[in-house]
């Protein structure tokens, strides 16, 4: 992975996270007494757990929050049609094995 990508998709990830934030103001009522590297770990966990919750991993989240709902399903399917390249597995396989109906 080239570093301008993963620094754009690390970018992508403190958006999302700020996003949900937002949308979690119990969560940040919550840890406002924590230092500041502890509230940023604790709004990660929350939103590991709530990726889970949905039924998502936390990168599919991350593109639900910094995408519209088209952009967000055929940029998930790209990157999953990826991973599958890089597994060697076959898409139907791999389709079957992550639970995704396309």
């Amino acid at each position: 992975m080239t570093e301008e990508k993963k620094s754009s998709q690390e970018a992508r990830h403190e958006e999302a996270l700020r996003k949900y934030a937002l949308d979690t103001p119990d969560l940040l009522e919550e840890i406002k007494d924590l230092s500041p590297d502890d509230q940023k770990d604790q709004i990660q966990w929350a939103f590991e757990d709530e990726a889970e919750a949905q039924g998502l991993q936390p990168w599919e989240l991350t593109l639900k929050y910094t995408s519209t709902p088209e952009e967000f399903e055929a940029e998930r399917l790209k990157l999953h049609k990826e991973a599958a390249e890089v597994l060697g597995v076959e898409w139907e396989e791999y389709c079957e094995m992550n639970n995704l109906v396309v």
